[in-house]
């Protein structure tokens, strides 16, 4: 790809235009590696950098909610060498990074089957939501053990469960009220979905949500996803009509 197609600054984003949450599913750490003949964990440590410097352009953009798609309910089934480092990184990643989270007033969350994480994981993501509830210019998110189906399954159990104990009429059941018995409950939907490496699938993500979000997919591998053409999607956003399913106004 040609670098100067994302030469678009920060000042040329319209602040009313941005997205309100944006969602990216992180694609391409293990492709990235074996390009360049290296074992796939070095892929997911280059991915870090990454995320870091998405949610640094979220923060200095002010988008004030961020959600990455980090750890599915399907990579449950890949090698046990690469669950245990990816597990390993998500924990430095949690120590090493919460100071500049609550510096920057960046308040942290984790969504998904947190139970099925490691005891440790579980602790370092407690402890980083802790250090940082005090954040309110942005939110980010971590979809870990996630999974958009479990997600819906876990949704419908807890409805029928107050309807079983006659807490809920069943006729009173709305979208909103689904929405607050999902794991993104107090979050506004994705405006704009991202997906990196050029794989034209959702891959489980926030079924429910995405319903009217924008998608953008890109070419570029996770770890090559650079700043500049973060900024430049942004830009593309703008300038996209969202009629939510209504006849675009003349």
């Amino acid at each position: 790809m040609n670098s100067n197609k994302f030469s678009v600054s920060d000042s040329e984003l319209d602040p009313a235009k941005l997205p309100a949450h944006v969602a990216i599913i992180m694609d391409g750490n293990g492709r990235w590696a074996k390009k360049r003949l290296f074992n796939r964990i070095i892929g997911h440590e280059k991915g870090v950098e990454t995320v870091r410097t998405i949610i640094r352009a979220c923060h200095d953009t002010g988008i004030p909610n961020l959600t990455l798609y980090a750890f599915s309910t399907e990579n449950w089934q890949r090698p046990k060498y690469e669950v245990n480092a990816l597990m390993i990184l998500l924990s430095k990643f949690l120590k090493n990074d919460r100071q500049e989270m609550k510096d920057k007033s960046i308040r942290f969350n984790a969504i998904g089957q947190l139970d099925r994480l490691p005891k440790k994981v579980r602790h370092d993501i407690e402890q980083t939501k802790s250090f940082t509830r005090d954040g309110d210019a942005m939110q980010l998110n971590l979809a870990l053990s996630y999974g958009g189906r479990s997600e819906i399954v876990d949704m419908v159990k807890a409805i029928s469960k107050k309807v079983l104990d006659g807490q809920l009429d069943p006729e009173t059941i709305s979208d909103s009220l689904v929405s607050q018995h999902l794991y993104t409950a107090r979050l506004p939907d994705p405006d704009l979905l991202i997906r990196t490496s050029g794989e034209m699938r959702i891959s489980n993500f926030l079924l429910w949500q995405i319903a009217y979000s924008e998608i953008y997919i890109t070419d570029t591998l996770w770890p090559d996803f650079k700043r500049d053409e973060f900024i430049y999607i942004l830009k593309q956003f703008e300038g996209r009509n969202r009629r939510f399913g209504k006849v675009a106004e003349t």
